[in-house]
Protein backbone atom coordinates (compact mmCIF):
# COMPACT_ATOMS: atom_id res chain seq x y z
CA UNK A 1 0.00 0.00 0.00
CA UNK A 2 1.09 3.34 -1.09
CA UNK A 3 1.89 5.86 1.84
CA UNK A 4 0.14 9.27 1.90
CA UNK A 5 3.17 12.46 1.57
CA UNK A 6 1.50 15.53 2.04
CA UNK A 7 3.76 18.43 1.45
CA UNK A 8 3.58 22.33 2.03
CA UNK A 9 4.58 24.73 -0.20
CA UNK A 10 5.33 28.21 1.12
CA UNK A 11 5.79 29.87 -2.04
CA UNK A 12 7.61 33.21 -1.74
CA UNK A 13 6.12 33.61 2.22
CA UNK A 14 8.16 33.44 5.26
CA UNK A 15 11.06 34.90 7.23
CA UNK A 16 13.84 32.71 9.10
CA UNK A 17 12.67 33.95 12.44
CA UNK A 18 9.18 32.97 11.40
CA UNK A 19 10.32 29.74 9.96
CA UNK A 20 11.65 28.63 13.34
CA UNK A 21 8.73 29.46 15.08
CA UNK A 22 6.55 27.81 12.45
CA UNK A 23 8.20 24.38 12.97
CA UNK A 24 8.61 24.54 16.56
CA UNK A 25 4.54 24.44 16.70
CA UNK A 26 3.60 22.64 13.84
CA UNK A 27 6.23 19.62 15.13
CA UNK A 28 4.43 19.23 17.90
CA UNK A 29 0.94 18.73 16.25
CA UNK A 30 2.41 16.55 13.50
CA UNK A 31 4.74 14.23 15.36
CA UNK A 32 2.58 11.64 16.36
CA UNK A 33 1.06 10.99 12.37
CA UNK A 34 2.48 7.87 9.99
CA UNK A 35 2.38 9.95 6.77
CA UNK A 36 5.47 11.90 5.32
CA UNK A 37 5.40 15.22 6.01
CA UNK A 38 7.61 17.80 3.26
CA UNK A 39 7.82 21.48 4.22
CA UNK A 40 9.47 23.13 0.86
CA UNK A 41 10.88 26.15 1.99
CA UNK A 42 12.17 29.74 0.22
CA UNK A 43 15.79 29.79 -0.33
CA UNK A 44 16.35 31.66 2.45
CA UNK A 45 14.53 29.69 5.34
CA UNK A 46 16.32 26.79 4.06
CA UNK A 47 19.27 26.48 6.88
CA UNK A 48 16.83 27.22 9.59
CA UNK A 49 14.19 25.21 8.58
CA UNK A 50 17.00 22.28 8.55
CA UNK A 51 17.99 22.80 11.92
CA UNK A 52 14.73 23.60 13.45
CA UNK A 53 13.38 20.01 11.48
CA UNK A 54 16.47 17.95 13.26
CA UNK A 55 14.85 15.24 15.67
CA UNK A 56 11.20 15.78 14.05
CA UNK A 57 9.28 13.69 11.87
CA UNK A 58 9.57 16.85 9.38
CA UNK A 59 11.50 16.61 6.10
CA UNK A 60 12.71 19.64 4.63
CA UNK A 61 12.58 20.67 0.79
CA UNK A 62 13.03 23.79 -1.77
CA UNK A 63 10.61 25.28 -4.70
CA UNK A 64 12.85 25.12 -7.49
CA UNK A 65 16.62 24.48 -8.86
CA UNK A 66 18.49 24.67 -11.85
CA UNK A 67 19.85 22.17 -14.13
CA UNK A 68 23.03 22.67 -14.56
CA UNK A 69 25.63 21.72 -11.80
CA UNK A 70 27.66 25.23 -11.40
CA UNK A 71 28.18 27.80 -13.72
CA UNK A 72 27.41 31.61 -14.78
CA UNK A 73 24.00 31.52 -13.45
CA UNK A 74 23.20 34.57 -11.67
CA UNK A 75 20.51 33.72 -9.29
CA UNK A 76 20.46 30.18 -9.35
CA UNK A 77 20.88 27.65 -7.01
CA UNK A 78 22.31 23.86 -8.06
CA UNK A 79 21.11 20.34 -6.79
CA UNK A 80 24.24 19.98 -5.30
CA UNK A 81 24.03 23.26 -3.35
CA UNK A 82 20.96 21.79 -1.97
CA UNK A 83 22.44 18.29 -1.32
CA UNK A 84 25.07 19.99 0.15
CA UNK A 85 23.29 21.61 2.92
CA UNK A 86 20.85 18.47 3.50
CA UNK A 87 17.85 19.25 1.75
CA UNK A 88 15.60 16.03 0.50
CA UNK A 89 13.26 17.39 -1.59
CA UNK A 90 12.82 20.05 -4.45
CA UNK A 91 9.78 20.89 -6.59
CA UNK A 92 10.13 21.23 -10.16
CA UNK A 93 7.56 22.64 -12.78
CA UNK A 94 5.17 24.25 -10.42
CA UNK A 95 3.08 25.98 -12.69
CA UNK A 96 3.90 29.36 -11.29
CA UNK A 97 7.68 28.70 -12.58
CA UNK A 98 6.10 27.26 -16.01
CA UNK A 99 3.91 30.62 -15.79
CA UNK A 100 6.25 33.37 -14.74
CA UNK A 101 9.89 32.59 -15.36
CA UNK A 102 9.53 30.28 -18.96
CA UNK A 103 9.93 26.72 -17.14
CA UNK A 104 9.03 24.33 -20.17
CA UNK A 105 9.30 20.42 -20.15
CA UNK A 106 12.41 20.25 -21.54
CA UNK A 107 13.94 21.94 -18.56
CA UNK A 108 11.65 20.07 -16.14
CA UNK A 109 13.02 16.95 -17.42
CA UNK A 110 16.51 18.20 -17.29
CA UNK A 111 15.77 19.40 -13.45
CA UNK A 112 14.12 15.73 -12.63
CA UNK A 113 17.23 13.91 -14.10
CA UNK A 114 19.98 16.59 -12.02
CA UNK A 115 17.90 15.96 -8.95
CA UNK A 116 18.42 12.19 -9.43
CA UNK A 117 22.00 12.44 -9.72
CA UNK A 118 22.36 14.76 -6.39
CA UNK A 119 20.00 12.14 -4.39
CA UNK A 120 17.21 14.34 -4.22
CA UNK A 121 13.64 13.38 -4.38
CA UNK A 122 12.01 15.31 -7.25
CA UNK A 123 7.86 16.77 -6.62
CA UNK A 124 7.32 17.21 -10.13
CA UNK A 125 3.82 18.95 -10.98
CA UNK A 126 1.59 18.83 -14.16
CA UNK A 127 -1.73 20.64 -14.37
CA UNK A 128 -3.97 22.04 -16.75
CA UNK A 129 -5.71 25.45 -17.63
CA UNK A 130 -8.98 26.48 -17.40
CA UNK A 131 -8.87 26.64 -20.95
CA UNK A 132 -7.56 23.55 -21.49
CA UNK A 133 -9.96 21.56 -19.24
CA UNK A 134 -12.87 23.40 -20.58
CA UNK A 135 -11.65 22.08 -23.87
CA UNK A 136 -11.48 18.64 -22.61
CA UNK A 137 -7.66 18.43 -22.78
CA UNK A 138 -7.11 18.06 -19.26
CA UNK A 139 -6.19 14.17 -19.90
CA UNK A 140 -4.01 15.03 -22.93
CA UNK A 141 -2.35 17.40 -21.58
CA UNK A 142 -1.45 15.90 -18.14
CA UNK A 143 -0.40 12.85 -19.45
CA UNK A 144 1.64 14.39 -22.29
CA UNK A 145 3.53 16.55 -19.80
CA UNK A 146 4.03 13.30 -17.35
CA UNK A 147 5.72 11.39 -20.12
CA UNK A 148 8.22 14.66 -20.48
CA UNK A 149 9.05 15.06 -17.36
CA UNK A 150 9.69 11.40 -17.09
CA UNK A 151 11.92 10.69 -20.31
CA UNK A 152 14.96 9.16 -19.89
CA UNK A 153 14.60 7.73 -16.21
CA UNK A 154 14.96 4.28 -15.17
CA UNK A 155 12.16 2.11 -13.29
CA UNK A 156 14.13 2.37 -10.01
CA UNK A 157 13.72 6.50 -10.85
CA UNK A 158 10.49 6.69 -11.57
CA UNK A 159 8.86 4.70 -8.35
CA UNK A 160 11.20 7.23 -6.57
CA UNK A 161 9.32 10.63 -8.47
CA UNK A 162 6.35 12.25 -5.97
CA UNK A 163 4.19 13.63 -9.30
CA UNK A 164 1.37 16.70 -7.52
CA UNK A 165 -1.09 17.19 -10.26
CA UNK A 166 -1.85 20.29 -9.71
CA UNK A 167 -5.12 22.03 -11.40
CA UNK A 168 -3.91 25.28 -12.50
CA UNK A 169 -7.56 26.77 -12.34
CA UNK A 170 -7.95 25.57 -8.61
CA UNK A 171 -4.69 27.11 -7.42
CA UNK A 172 -4.94 29.97 -4.58
CA UNK A 173 -8.51 30.40 -6.36
CA UNK A 174 -10.51 28.18 -3.92
CA UNK A 175 -11.99 26.02 -6.02
CA UNK A 176 -11.41 22.63 -5.95
CA UNK A 177 -11.35 19.40 -8.29
CA UNK A 178 -14.25 16.96 -7.17
CA UNK A 179 -12.99 14.34 -5.31
CA UNK A 180 -14.03 11.81 -8.42
CA UNK A 181 -12.62 14.71 -10.90
CA UNK A 182 -9.25 14.61 -9.22
CA UNK A 183 -8.88 11.06 -8.47
CA UNK A 184 -9.64 10.44 -12.66
CA UNK A 185 -7.01 12.47 -13.12
CA UNK A 186 -4.33 11.14 -11.04
CA UNK A 187 -5.83 7.48 -12.72
CA UNK A 188 -4.80 8.72 -16.14
CA UNK A 189 -1.67 9.90 -14.39
CA UNK A 190 -1.31 6.68 -13.26
CA UNK A 191 -2.11 5.20 -16.30
CA UNK A 192 -0.03 6.32 -18.30
CA UNK A 193 3.29 5.87 -16.28
CA UNK A 194 1.84 1.80 -16.53
CA UNK A 195 2.01 1.67 -20.37
CA UNK A 196 5.36 3.34 -20.34
CA UNK A 197 7.11 1.64 -17.20
CA UNK A 198 5.03 -1.26 -16.33
CA UNK A 199 2.49 -1.97 -13.53
CA UNK A 200 5.07 -2.65 -10.90
CA UNK A 201 6.16 0.94 -11.22
CA UNK A 202 2.61 2.69 -11.71
CA UNK A 203 1.02 1.02 -8.58
CA UNK A 204 4.41 2.36 -6.14
CA UNK A 205 4.61 5.51 -7.71
CA UNK A 206 3.43 8.87 -5.33
CA UNK A 207 0.44 10.74 -7.34
CA UNK A 208 -0.62 14.12 -4.69
CA UNK A 209 -3.17 16.37 -5.48
CA UNK A 210 -2.41 20.36 -5.32
CA UNK A 211 -5.22 22.97 -5.37
CA UNK A 212 -6.86 24.39 -2.84
CA UNK A 213 -6.49 21.65 -0.38
CA UNK A 214 -7.65 22.56 2.82
CA UNK A 215 -8.78 21.17 6.09
CA UNK A 216 -12.19 20.67 5.19
CA UNK A 217 -11.59 18.58 2.14
CA UNK A 218 -8.17 16.39 2.66
CA UNK A 219 -9.79 13.74 3.72
CA UNK A 220 -12.42 13.40 1.05
CA UNK A 221 -9.61 13.67 -1.30
CA UNK A 222 -6.86 11.65 0.36
CA UNK A 223 -9.35 9.05 1.38
CA UNK A 224 -10.08 7.96 -2.85
CA UNK A 225 -8.37 5.29 -4.69
CA UNK A 226 -5.43 6.82 -6.06
CA UNK A 227 -4.69 10.15 -4.54
CA UNK A 228 -1.36 9.81 -2.25
CA UNK A 229 -1.76 12.89 -0.44
CA UNK A 230 -1.11 16.76 -1.25
CA UNK A 231 0.78 19.09 -2.52
CA UNK A 232 -0.21 22.43 -0.36
CA UNK A 233 -0.14 25.69 -0.99
CA UNK A 234 -1.78 28.87 1.26
CA UNK A 235 -3.02 26.70 3.95
CA UNK A 236 0.19 25.12 4.59
CA UNK A 237 1.40 28.37 6.15
CA UNK A 238 -0.88 28.07 8.87
CA UNK A 239 0.63 25.70 11.83
CA UNK A 240 -2.85 24.50 12.98
CA UNK A 241 -4.95 24.38 9.67
CA UNK A 242 -1.67 22.36 7.88
CA UNK A 243 -1.75 20.03 10.62
CA UNK A 244 -4.83 18.62 10.40
CA UNK A 245 -4.22 17.98 6.56
CA UNK A 246 -1.67 15.96 7.76
CA UNK A 247 -3.96 14.32 10.05
CA UNK A 248 -6.67 13.64 8.30
CA UNK A 249 -7.45 10.85 9.19
CA UNK A 250 -8.30 11.76 12.57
Amino acid sequence: MRKKVIAGNWKMNMLPNETIEYIENFSKLVKDTKNEVILCVPYTDLFYALMSAQDTNIKIGAQNMHFEEKGAYTGEVSAQMLKAIGVEYVIIGHSERRQYFNETDETVNKKVKAAFENELNPIVCVGETLEQREAGETEKIITTQTKLALKGLTNDQVKNVIIAYEPIWAIGTGKTATSEDANNSIKAIRNEIKNIYGEDVSENVIIQYGGSVKSSNAKELFETSDIDGGLVGGASLKPDEFSKIVNFEQ
